[in-house]
This record gives C-alpha cells, sequence and structure tokens, in this order.
C-alpha cells in the first residue's frame, strides 16, 4: 500500500508541475529540451514535465526611470539630466531569446542614448524643444529594441539641473528681455500718445473756439482737484470777440458824431 501512496504522490506532482496558469497579461515562452517552440498563454495549458520550461514575460506597458545622466551640451554647458522611458513587450519569444535580460538591456540602451542625443543638442533646445527632443530619443530607442521584441511607446525628460552660475545667468537675461520690452512698450506708448497730440494740436489750430474750450475745460478740472487759488495768464485769442465787438461800437459812434 505504501508503494501505491508513493506513486499517488509522485503523479500528483508531475500534474502539478504540469498544470500551467496564466493571466491575461502574461505570456510563457515555454522551451522543450533546450529548444524554443513557442509562447503560450493565457490560461490554462498543460507542460511535459521534466521536458519543458517556461520563462514567464508580462506584456504590459512598464515605465522605466532613466537615472541623472551627465552631459555636456553642444555649447559646453554641464547639465544634469533624468528621464522616464515607457515601452512594453510585443514579441515574449524575442524578448527572451534575442537578450539576456531585457529590461536591463533596455535601461542602459535609454541612458546611452540620452547622453548622446543631449550632448548634440544646446542649452537653450533643450529648455525650449522638450517635445521634439522626446519625439527623437523615441524613434532611436525604439529602433535599436526592435529586434527584441521590444516597443517603446514614449520618451520624456522629466528634469533639467542646471548649475548655479548658469541659473544667475539665465536670470539676469531674462531680467533684461523684461527690461528691454519694458522700454519698448513705453517708447510706443509715448509715440502713439505723440502722434495724438499733434493731431489734436492740428485741429485746435484750425478752430481757434475747441482751443477756448480747451482752456475752460482745464480750468474746470484744476478747480475740482484743488482747493488752493490758481492764477493763469488769459490768452489773447479770447478777447478778440470783445475787441470786435467793441471796434464795431466805436466806429459806429464816430459815423453817428461826424453825420451830426
Amino acid at each position: 500500500m505504501s508503494s501505491y501512496y508513493a506513486l499517488f504522490i509522485v503523479a500528483l506532482f508531475i500534474l502539478a508541475s504540469a498544470v500551467r496558469v496564466l493571466r491575461e497579461y502574461e505570456r510563457g515562452v515555454v522551451f522543450r529540451l533546450g529548444r524554443l517552440i513557442g509562447a503560450k498563454g493565457p490560461g490554462l495549458f498543460l507542460l511535459i514535465p521534466l521536458v519543458d520550461r517556461m520563462v514567464k514575460v508580462s506584456l504590459r506597458t512598464v515605465a522605466m526611470d532613466i537615472p541623472p545622466q551627465d552631459i555636456i551640451t553642444k555649447d559646453n554647458v554641464s547639465v544634469k539630466v533624468n528621464a522616464v522611458l515607457y515601452f512594453r513587450v510585443i514579441d515574449p519569444a524575442r524578448a527572451v531569446v534575442e537578450v539576456e535580460d531585457y529590461l536591463y538591456a533596455t535601461s542602459q540602451l535609454a541612458q546611452t542614448t540620452l547622453r548622446s542625443v543631449l550632448g548634440q543638442a544646446e542649452l537653450d533646445e533643450l529648455l525650449s524643444a522638450r517635445e521634439k527632443i522626446n519625439r527623437h530619443l523615441q524613434e532611436i530607442i525604439d529602433s535599436h529594441t526592435d529586434p527584441w521584441g521590444i516597443k517603446v511607446s514614449m520618451v520624456e525628460v522629466k528634469h533639467v539641473d542646471l548649475p548655479q552660475e548658469m541659473q544667475r545667468a539665465m536670470a539676469r537675461q531674462a531680467e533684461a528681455e523684461r527690461e528691454r520690452r519694458a522700454k519698448i512698450i513705453h517708447a510706443d506708448g509715448e509715440f502713439q500718445a505723440s502722434r495724438k497730440l499733434a493731431e489734436a494740436a492740428q485741429v485746435m489750430g484750425q478752430n481757434s473756439i475747441a482751443l477756448q474750450l480747451r482752456f475752460l475745460q482745464t480750468i474746470s478740472e484744476i478747480a475740482s482737484e484743488n482747493n488752493s487759488t490758481v492764477v493763469l495768464p488769459l490768452p489773447l485769442e479770447m478777447f478778440n470777440a470783445f475787441m470786435d465787438r467793441f471796434q464795431a461800437v466805436t466806429k459806429s459812434i464816430e459815423k453817428k458824431g461826424a453825420a451830426s
């Protein structure tokens, strides 16, 4: 009886080792006596005990952090840059057969590519053209990982760490740029104001009544804002109407006197 129990336990052990269950996002790359026979899963399948060997591979997208890399840009600025890499396995068999450790290999490839590509860019391009650089990194890394059955979907440069002296220089440059824009805006405002004043002066020069009304309006504004006494010289043009009237009356009286 003990021998039957032993055979039953051995058979149960062999059956348990032969049964495999994989999730929806998993695949099993099966080798039979060292020879690749393909990828299996998901779900339930059987392996030949002591003959088949399975390597489990996940098909989910992996977000891999690229450690900070010391980079010298094209314009000789030393910066430290880190990034994040998004990729997934699309061919489990090639991911196991073509490369020893696809996670480690992809990480090393991303680091070297990051240093190579960013070393060919200037600092201004690195800070302003981030999307273009990300797309270029993704194309290069994806072309190298394609023989491994890996698809790189996205590469994002996360942080660019600048030296302190470069940060101060960029702050001074930004301040100077803001001052330049402020001076241009102020000069443009002065130019527009001078043009409007010239147009107003031309209109007032053509119509003396408009000049007098503007003078009276100015006096009214001063009187409403300040409670002090203001002495202003009156322009002679304001007395022209009175002088004309006085001269007309004088001439009329002289004519009457001469007639009498």
